[in-house]
């Protein structure tokens, strides 16, 4: 993590460090500067009038003798600190460009599909078969509430149609998405394996269990026993079928 800091702010601390060189540079030097007396030719005109004794003229200290009142910068160290400081902000400005087109190309490509594995209706079916085995293995269990039994049966189909790549669209009733398992999804990929008529029994008994607001009896879980052992036996009709036509 600490390393990571540091490759996305090394550019502005040099950045900070150089201005900082520039500034301690500039606090302990001064600009040249000299003492310039006034020119000779700058001096008012005054009238002369006769007097006894003529006034002593004021002497010119000429230019060149000027006393020097401060250091100067060399000229190098001027060169040096703008020749750093542009390659600082260069350097500033190629990382920054770098980690937005890196930041680009992560996005496109997370954004780009997945190519999906070509799903058979041998495989499709064998997954429904054990989602349906462990809804009947629940519902055989006594000790659990027929309701809770037959909702988690009709939620492990969900499950199952969801890892089988079909989509849950906006307006799907919870009979939808299971019945484009059953019956397929060209658009997800998905091949028919069963009709969804089959399915009809349990979608019954399961908005029974779901939505009745009376208790739900053992008789519930007899019907949706009954209507999954037949979509079981339908799926293992599918699965024969497709080892039958296997070469040996």
């Amino acid at each position: 993590m600490q390393i990571s800091v540091l490759r996305r702010w090394w550019p502005v601390a040099a950045v900070v460090l150089l201005l900082a060189v520039a500034a301690l540079s500039s606090a302990h030097s001064s600009i040249g500067a000299s003492r310039i007396p006034p020119a000779t030719d700058s001096i008012p005109y005054v009238p002369e009038y006769p007097t006894a004794a003529p006034d002593p003229s004021i002497p010119v200290e000429p230019r060149d003798t000027a006393e020097t009142t401060g250091a100067r910068i060399p000229g190098w160290l001027v060169t040096a600190v703008v020749g750093l400081l542009g390659l600082a902000l260069l350097g500033a400005f190629g990382y920054l460009t770098w980690t937005l087109v890196r930041g680009a190309m992560r996005r496109t490509t997370r954004a780009l599909p997945g190519r999906r594995p070509r799903r058979t209706p041998e495989g499709t079916a064998r997954e429904v078969a054990a989602a349906l085995d462990a809804g009947l293995e629940e519902l055989d269990d006594r000790a659990t509430d027929p309701r809770t039994a037959v909702i988690a049966c009709w939620v492990r189909l969900e499950e199952a149609a969801a890892g089988a790549g079909v989509p849950r669209l906006a307006g799907d009733t919870p009979t939808d998405l299971v019945s484009r398992l059953l019956r397929g999804d060209p658009s997800a990929g998905v091949p028919a394996i069963v009709s969804a008529d089959v399915l009809a029994e349990f979608a019954h008994v399961y908005r029974k269990a779901r939505y009745a607001t009376r208790e739900v009896d053992e008789h519930t879980r007899d019907q949706a026993r009954a209507a999954l052992r037949r979509l079981r036996g339908e799926l293992a009709a599918v699965v024969a079928d497709a080892d039958a036509e296997v070469p040996a």
